[in-house]
């Protein structure tokens, strides 16, 4: 199992690959930049040759990586400003992942904010992504599942669905999971048997072909509270039984399992595997 945490590139994308491996993160996930900025400080070769050595260096390959979308983009606004802004953001993450050698992408659907239908705001998610695919050569851009708080998108397997199918390049698409969000979504992740129930409906209604990676992330709040809050694993309200058939899940072997809490890092890693049946 690839099982990681996200780390701060703050300092370095290259120290982030060290930290991976201090804590015995099999993968991790990073930003590409600041989060919280439209525009972000221009990759240098230097910062991206450094990156791709110290993956080499520690034995990581690009699929044990997710880079992670900004916040602030929504591809799913009516606003025209905003609109143009976040799809001009995104293209240049993916273009950003592409430089760093890095193939997985993931990113929030974003909100219709009430000013627009669903089903239109989706379809303008998709077009975004088929926008910035004509602008890079081969990141695989991963629809993450939302909390579903307000107009947000992509709380419902049915909405991802609706994204991926208006993708024109499948074989460059994908979703990403996340755990608390599905709880916090009304899927209960509980026990061995609903988190089963969980991703066999994912794989029913979207196809476990199209699962890229999974954030794996406790929750502070209720279940179908559409509140997203994470917390570190054995800590929330979710127990570990869920967690427990995520990492002895087979077909989930080869994917990043992307831990986004808080330190200790290694101590959930190391819970982690030690739920993994010998």
């Amino acid at each position: 199992m690839k099982i990681g945490a996200h780390l701060h590139i703050a300092k370095g994308f290259h120290l982030a690959v060290e930290q991976a491996h201090s804590i015995g993160a099999k993968s991790l996930g990073i930003f590409t930049g600041s989060q919280r900025a439209w525009f972000k400080k221009k990759l240098t070769a230097e910062a991206a040759e450094n990156f791709k050595t110290s993956m080499k260096k520690y034995g990581y390959q690009p699929s044990e990586v997710i880079a992670h979308g900004s916040y602030l983009i929504n591809l799913g606004t009516p606003e025209p400003v905003l609109l143009a802004k976040s799809r001009a953001a995104f293209i240049d993450e993916m273009q950003r992942v592409e430089q760093l050698g890095l193939h997985l992408y993931n990113f929030h659907p974003g909100s219709a904010v009430g000013g627009i239908e669903t089903d239109k705001a989706l379809e303008q998610v998709a077009e975004a992504v088929n926008i910035a695919h004509s602008r890079t050569s081969n990141v695989i851009a991963c629809v993450e599942n939302t909390a579903g708080q307000g107009n947000t998108l992509g709380r419902p397997f049915e909405q991802l669905k609706k994204i991926l199918d208006k993708v024109k390049d499948q074989a460059r698409v994908g979703v990403c999971l996340d755990t608390c969000h599905l709880f916090v979504a009304g899927y209960d992740l509980r026990t061995r048997e609903g988190a089963e129930k969980v991703f066999k409906e994912f794989d029913q209604i979207i196809g476990l072909n199209y699962l890229r990676g999974i954030h794996l992330n406790d929750s502070k709040r209720e279940h179908n509270c559409r509140v997203d809050r994470h917390e570190n694993i054995g800590k929330g309200v979710m127990g570990l039984d869920g967690f427990k058939f995520i990492v002895n899940e087979e077909k989930f072997a080869n994917l990043p399992l992307i831990c986004e809490t808080e330190e200790p890092f290694d101590e959930q890693i190391k819970l982690l595997y030690s739920l993994i049946d010998e």
